[in-house]
């Protein structure tokens, strides 16, 4: 028996574990659907790119016994060649109607009609289904909780936004994280100081009533034997405290950095010359360079964690 389960997976939460728990329950053979990024775009203000909603997927499948797929999908029904030998769909309430038009149009394609197997939607502490959105607002952490420490990231790149959350919830377990639109104050590609100033700008706007505010900035640096990328990443809190850290730096090919020198921003400089493998939306600079041994995502992470250390200390 095959079974198959489908979402967006915007932020993992319980919800979709259950979903997915529930699959593994019924076979050791899963099929995980999750929508591309232009599909799932079309109705939502904040979405994480495909490669870092596939990634964590994966994490949490690792952890599971039997074997599994993900696969990508541009429509509710899936791939023809992946879904004619599914057996069953699990399904939330939310998307049972989904699961119907899904047999509907097996039927009428000369397939037989799946198995629906309907998972209950878990709540949150306000007794009130669990969704990403309200995740992504920062209502409401992963599990559900509002009542857990609260952080403000003055951006609204996901890629930031996911870094920091990935940060947070190792230190502390859960976290609601609220994106805040805000300005750098800097120039668009900055130079050398500017950098930790745009991350200093970004987090004292951004924290208001939370309990900490997250300001990251990546920034070029004249250095060594040529033109280096460091990104800072500045914290503060309600009582003025302010901690800083830099991910790892890592040197532009000449040619880029020419374009940068002469005006370019990274992104324009590394779309001009790696016009066929620049994907300055997703992975960035740093996975085309490294051939897809680090994304932005982590190298983001490098920063906020730096950033984090002191606070750690004081709580050694």
């Amino acid at each position: 028996m095959k079974a198959a389960v489908a979402g967006t997976f915007n932020v993992l939460h319980d919800g979709h574990k259950t979903l997915i728990d529930r699959a593994f329950s019924i076979s050791d053979d899963v099929y995980i659907g999750i929508t591309s990024d232009l599909m799932a775009g079309e109705n939502r203000n904040l979405l994480n790119p495909f490669y870092i909603r596939k990634k964590v997927l994966e994490e949490y499948l690792s952890k599971k016994n039997g074997k599994w797929k993900i696969f990508q999908i541009d429509d509710i029904y899936g791939p023809k060649e992946i879904m004619a030998p599914i057996d069953t769909l699990v399904v939330s309430e939310d998307t049972f109607e989904n699961g119907k038009r899904v047999n509907e149009y097996r039927i009428g394609n000369g397939m037989r009609p799946l198995e629906l197997s309907v998972v209950p939607m878990m709540k949150n502490d306000k007794n009130t289904s669990i969704c990403s959105s309200d995740i992504l607002s920062g209502r409401y952490g992963r599990k559900g909780n509002s009542d857990i420490i609260d952080i403000a990231v003055g951006s609204m790149n996901p890629v930031k936004i996911e870094a920091v959350r990935s940060v947070m919830e190792r230190i502390y377990g859960d976290a609601r994280i609220t994106a805040v639109n805000v300005k750098s104050n800097v120039p668009e590609q900055p130079f050398e100081e500017e950098t930790v100033n745009g991350a200093k700008n970004r987090a004292r706007s951004a924290l208001g009533n939370h309990d900490l505010s997250v300001g990251i900035e990546a920034g070029v640096f004249e250095m060594y034997d040529g033109l280096y990328d460091i990104q800072h990443c500045v914290i503060m809190d309600r009582e003025g405290k302010m901690t800083v850290g830099m991910g790892p730096g890592f040197r532009y090919p000449d040619r880029v950095a020419k374009l940068i020198r002469e005006g370019r921003t990274v992104g324009k400089a590394m779309g001009e010359i790696y016009t066929n493998d620049y994907r300055g939306r997703s992975e960035g600079a740093i996975g085309v360079l490294s051939k897809g041994l680090l994304d932005r995502k982590e190298l983001t992470e490098q920063s906020v964690i730096a950033a984090m250390l002191p606070r750690i200390w004081d709580e050694v």
